[in-house]
């Protein structure tokens, strides 16, 4: 399109004139994506275990990796309270986990701030785990083999869905960035 118009109407970089990124859309995509896969659990697929992946927590640690300056350390309240809203576990458990994550992947941030993608997916990785497992023991249940036999599924499907959220994160982030019309 950018082909199209008159090389007087384009800047040194070839971006036409009176486009700017927009400041609402750059700040809430990453907040509604996250807050839209919170609502997973209302969709109706019916399964006797659990086997859907935490889709609101991928993104949540997905986005932190991608982008760490997007969401704020303090963005695991209010996110996992309205995650804790609608996925059945007992309230406070999504505040805790979605919060300590926050803080563990600033730790890890903070100490490895160049990160390659298998590492991303490695740390993603260890938290998902980790989500699942403690809020299993949050849940009231009992973590005994056959519990454990019965989330292994959804661990690996988190796992293996990772780098499919990360892509689907980048996406978003292009979304995010969209160079809009300025009205001056």
């Amino acid at each position: 399109m950018d082909h199209l118009v008159p090389p007087d109407q384009h800047d040194a970089f070839g971006i036409r004139i009176n486009r700017d990124q927009s400041p609402l859309l750059a700040g809430a995509v990453p907040w509604v994506t996250i807050l839209l896969a919170s609502l997973a659990p209302l969709s109706p697929i019916i399964a006797p275990a659990p086997v859907l992946p935490p889709l609101a927590f991928m993104l949540l640690v997905a986005w932190r990796l991608l982008r760490p300056q997007v969401l704020p350390l303090w963005a695991g309240f209010p996110l996992g309270l309205f995650d804790d809203l609608y996925s059945g576990q007992p309230f406070g458990s999504g505040i805790m986990l979605f919060s300590l994550a926050m803080i563990a992947l600033d730790l890890i941030d903070g100490r490895f701030p160049w990160r390659n993608f298998l590492q991303n997916w490695g740390a993603a990785c260890a938290l998902i785990v980790a989500y699942l497992m403690i809020a299993g023991l949050v849940s009231g249940a009992q973590l005994t083999f056959v519990q454990l036999r019965v989330l292994l599924p959804q661990i690996l499907l988190a796992i293996i869905l990772f780098p499919l959220v990360a892509s689907l994160v980048a996406l978003f982030d292009r979304l995010r960035l969209l160079r809009v019309r300025r009205l001056t």
